[in-house]
């Protein structure tokens, strides 16, 4: 655990791209793919669960949903400094208070969520949940400043950055001394017709999907449906899919003649088999690796200053 995350990168036992840096806008897609994760823990091992500092208004009570969900034994709560806001999340408190998507022991009818996967989420009317059993741990810190938000925004963000350079950096042959940029890296060609594609964070029209999907981060995702083309063109999937992800790559390149992805990954070819599915997400490349490149002669593909601040 020494150091800074990026350092020290490890391949998930299980994970869900989830596309965005916050749950703000799809809080029930989140859930779910929280409780597709944890599916897989076998209780073997300890588990350490990592939350989210977001803990005011629906925050505080997707916290509450994630206590409920989740079943810890321990609830490990840091306060602020100077900060008296947030209630102690005591067994107590959280079997009385409704979240954002289920009810508290006063409001017995549970609200259903739309997605199958969470069919357990739902309770029949006049059921109450029970008591959480799982102890708190109350942490007051005392030096000044902690847990300030608008700092930590501006950390997570070089910090998200760093950790996909480091990433990319696994693309590096270890016998040459030299970093070599991306662009003279021989990228993995992919049919159109290998894998589904889905926008996660927008809506984007068929049409200009190429233009979102060309030099963008992307997740390389396993969905259990066969993808089956039926034309020539990219095959779309209609909804976000929560499935497993194999690891990440930039799509370098789209081939409209001969219909080929042209795709950067460090993912090992065992696992690149099992890709059918590219998801897209609100998460860019940082620009250091677009403005950066070297040897590149005349303008640099896919950056601009010349832009209009209005639209």
């Amino acid at each position: 655990l020494p150091g800074p995350p990026f350092t020290h990168q490890q391949t998930p036992h299980k994970m869900v791209y989830y596309g965005q840096t916050s749950c703000e806008q799809d809080t029930e897609r989140y859930l779910d793919v929280m409780k597709y994760v944890f599916s897989c823990y076998k209780k073997e091992v300890p588990l350490i669960i990592n939350t989210m500092g977001w803990v005011k208004g629906e925050g505080l009570l997707l916290l509450i949903d994630i206590i409920r969900l989740l079943s810890p034994s321990h609830v490990v709560q840091m306060d602020v400094c100077d900060w008296k806001a947030m209630a102690p999340l005591t067994p107590e408190h959280v079997h009385l208070r409704a979240g954002l998507h289920t009810k508290g022991k006063q409001q017995p009818k549970c609200k259903q969520l739309d997605v199958g996967v969470a069919e357990s989420w739902k309770c029949s009317e006049g059921e109450d949940a029970s008591l959480p059993q799982y102890k708190l741990l109350y942490v007051h810190p005392e030096f000044p400043r902690a847990g300030v938000a608008g700092e930590a925004r501006v950390h997570s963000g070089i910090l998200r950055d760093m950790s996909i350079l480091g990433y990319l950096g696994h693309l590096q042959y270890p016998d040459v001394g030299a970093v070599l940029p991306l662009h003279s890296l021989v990228p993995y060609q992919v049919p159109f017709s290998a894998v589904a594609l889905r926008v996660i964070h927008t809506d984007v029209a068929p049409t200009n999907i190429m233009y979102a999907v060309n030099a963008s981060w992307v997740g390389l995702c396993c969905i259990p449906d066969e993808v089956r083309c039926q034309t020539d063109g990219p095959v779309l999937l209609t909804q976000t899919p929560v499935c497993d992800c194999l690891g990440f790559g930039i799509v370098r390149g789209v081939d409209m003649e001969k219909k080929l992805y042209h795709i950067l990954t460090p993912v090992p070819p065992e696992n690149l088999r099992l890709v059918n599915c590219l998801l897209l997400g609100n998460i860019a490349i940082p620009n250091c690796v677009l403005v950066g490149q070297q040897g590149i002669e005349g303008e640099i593909p896919y950056v601009t200053s010349d832009y209009n601040y209005s639209i």
